[in-house]
């Protein structure tokens, strides 16, 4: 019979394949710009100074909202004639005309960048005083050195140079021409000096003009007293001291060069344990650890 043909249901799967939409593209391109405003975000936060930072932080902070009860008396009250308005000279206008208030966190900004700067200048004056310092002892122990290549240079002070003493004290570099026994730089009792002492003064005086230093001249005798003159061991040692100075002069040392003419006859003896020994007669000169004072009317 016809009604009796088996009924036939086909099922048909359909395979998807192929292209899957680009829904995650947009996605992933929004990902990257966040990201890379991000990372330039972070970039100019790292660039900027505090107060750059403050001045932004300003920028965005809600502007004052007057309380006054004119117009709808709201945030967006307006005007009303004889009377001024919340916004009455436009809100930018009146944020303008008022005073900023200083917060406490540029308050605690500008400490601190107070503190930071002082703290850097006293470095930086502390890092300077060193290496004058250090510049100062090298050329001391230059001008040292040459004052002995001299002595061995020139034969006339070839004898001299153990009555030669050189080194450095906490007011500068000292040198000291010193009496030995049988060798003195001056005629005995006076203020004349000998012939060798002149040209280990010159000498002296060479090395002290490749220098800036100030120097002090001091005169020593020993502590036997002087007969025959009446001002005694001090006005022998302070006549001994200026003769040197004159004899510097004639070297062309300037005069503002020289700080002070000393005479200190015994009173500080080379050899404290044995104060009438010939090594306590000298003078010494000293380079001051100081440049020297400007002359009058000079600029720089």
């Amino acid at each position: 019979m016809a009604n009796d043909r088996p009924i036939i249901i086909k099922k048909i799967k359909k395979i998807e394949g192929g292209h899957h939409g680009g829904a995650w593209k947009v996605a992933y391109a929004d990902f990257v710009t966040a990201m890379m405003a991000f990372f330039l975000l972070m970039w100019l936060i790292n660039m900027t100074s505090p107060e750059q930072k403050m001045g932004v932080a300003d920028y965005f902070a809600p502007a004052s909202i007057s309380e006054s009860k004119s117009g709808s008396g709201g945030i967006l009250g307006g005007t009303q004639i004889g009377k001024d308005g919340a916004q009455s000279s436009g809100a930018s206008g009146r944020a303008s005309t008022m005073p900023k208030p200083t917060t406490v966190t540029e308050q605690q900004n500008k400490d601190s960048s107070g503190e930071a700067e002082k703290a850097e200048a006293e470095i930086s004056e502390s890092a300077l005083d060193e290496a004058l310092s250090r510049r100062e002892e090298m050329a001391f122990k230059s001008a040292a050195e040459s004052l002995r290549q001299a002595m061995q240079d020139l034969p006339e002070l070839a004898e001299l140079s153990k009555s030669l003493m050189i080194d450095q004290t906490p007011e500068g570099l000292r040198i000291q021409i010193v009496d030995q026994e049988g060798l003195s730089m001056f005629q005995p009792g006076s203020v004349q000096p000998r012939p060798r002492t002149v040209a280990l003064l010159r000498a002296v005086g060479q090395i002290i003009l490749r220098l800036p230093n100030r120097i002090t001249i001091s005169g020593h005798t020993d502590s036997a007293p002087m007969q025959g003159n009446a001002g005694g061991n001090w006005g022998l040692s302070f006549g001994r001291a200026d003769s040197a100075r004159k004899i510097l002069r004639e070297s062309e040392v300037p005069q503002t060069r020289i700080h002070s003419v000393i005479g200190k006859a015994g009173s500080e003896p080379l050899y404290p344990d044995d104060p009438y020994t010939a090594g306590n007669r000298r003078i010494s000169i000293i380079l001051l650890r100081e440049s020297p004072p400007l002359p009058p009317g000079h600029r720089l």
